[in-house]
């Protein structure tokens, strides 16, 4: 640029026209859509706006693509001026991974019940957070419930029968006794042939040691004869039973039998009475100890400190079908 300061005038418009000259041949030559890189539109946009009248010399792009240009820089500037200064914070990595780790190891745990976990482990994150990095998994998201039995739930427990395929197909019938104040299991029974004596005895047992509920919710099994009802009587419970095909007035046993079936008998291939009541139990304890439950605000029945210091350990349950994360 200082050279040509010196230059003559027709030096110059001789090298002008030598140079669109040279553009005429590159015209006819190039393909009919050219790619330009940041720099060149920069220098273009720059010359531009510097002198506007530059349009006219324009040979390979259009002063409407100038314009164009320029727009989008103008709003990439603004857009970059107005950016958010803070948001939310950053998930550690180690917390992403255990997140992951225990949706792959826990394939039917939903991301309330993971959060649940970490709050017990003393990591504060929202649930949203846990869904976003939880491994994706094909099939429905699990669904909630809504219970209708909400006035005195320390008063009140439920029962019902289940029944449970075993390896030779004979059919085991399990009885299940469950409180609504936390949800707690209180009794699991097992056998082959449940009559009213046996489901009485079972009664004894179960409140024999402890506190009788003031109510007892059942369905109109023909397996509930005379006989249980006299027990229910002599132990001062008053019986409840639901009106003829309507389950649902024993949302929170039948409930829990569904949590049974996809959380535990439906993994597990059952070889006998013995076999079936082991599972059960076992089951029993991580249910009431470990398992959260979001009616119980992300609690367990028997209550869990949530813990704060020490390494994160992870704890088979049930074969490793389930897992307790604690700390050590």
């Amino acid at each position: 640029m200082i050279v040509d300061l010196i230059r003559s005038r027709a030096t110059l418009e001789a090298e002008i026209w030598t140079l669109r000259q040279q553009i005429n041949v590159l015209r006819r030559a190039a393909p009919k859509k050219l790619s330009f890189s940041a720099i060149d539109r920069l220098v273009f946009v720059g010359l531009y706006r510097l002198f506007p009248k530059v349009c006219d010399a324009l040979a390979i792009v259009k002063p409407d693509t100038i314009v164009r240009w320029h727009r989008a820089g103008f709003r990439s500037y603004w857009r970059w001026k107005s950016r958010p200064c803070s948001g939310r914070p950053t998930v550690p990595l180690e917390i992403r991974r255990l997140i992951r780790e225990m949706s792959i190891a826990n394939p039917l745990w939903g991301a309330p019940r993971i959060h649940g976990e970490l709050l017990k482990l003393g990591i504060d994150i929202g649930q949203t957070s846990v869904a976003k990095y939880m491994a994706r998994r094909r099939g429905p998201p699990s669904q909630g419930w809504k219970t209708f039995l909400r006035n005195h739930a320390d008063g009140i427990a439920a029962m019902d029968l289940f029944v449970v395929p075993t390896i030779s197909f004979r059919l085991l019938y399990g009885l299940l006794i469950v409180a609504h104040g936390r949800r707690q299991i209180l009794w699991f029974g097992v056998t082959a042939h449940p009559t009213a004596e046996w489901i009485a005895n079972q009664i004894t047992e179960a409140f024999g040691r402890e506190q009788a509920p003031q109510y007892l919710i059942r369905d109109r099994d023909g397996a509930y004869g005379e006989v249980f009802i006299r027990r229910l009587r002599s132990m001062g419970i008053r019986d409840r039973p639901t009106s003829p095909r309507s389950p649902w007035q024993n949302g929170y046993a039948e409930r829990l039998i569904g949590s049974i079936r996809r959380e535990c008998v439906d993994h597990i291939v059952v070889f006998g009475e013995r076999h079936l009541r082991q599972v059960l139990l076992l089951y029993m304890n991580y249910y009431n100890e470990t398992r959260t439950h979001l009616s119980l605000n992300k609690d367990a029945p028997s209550s869990r400190a949530a813990e704060t210091v020490g390494r994160i350990i992870c704890r088979p349950i049930l074969g490793g079908l389930h897992h307790q994360y604690a700390r050590i």
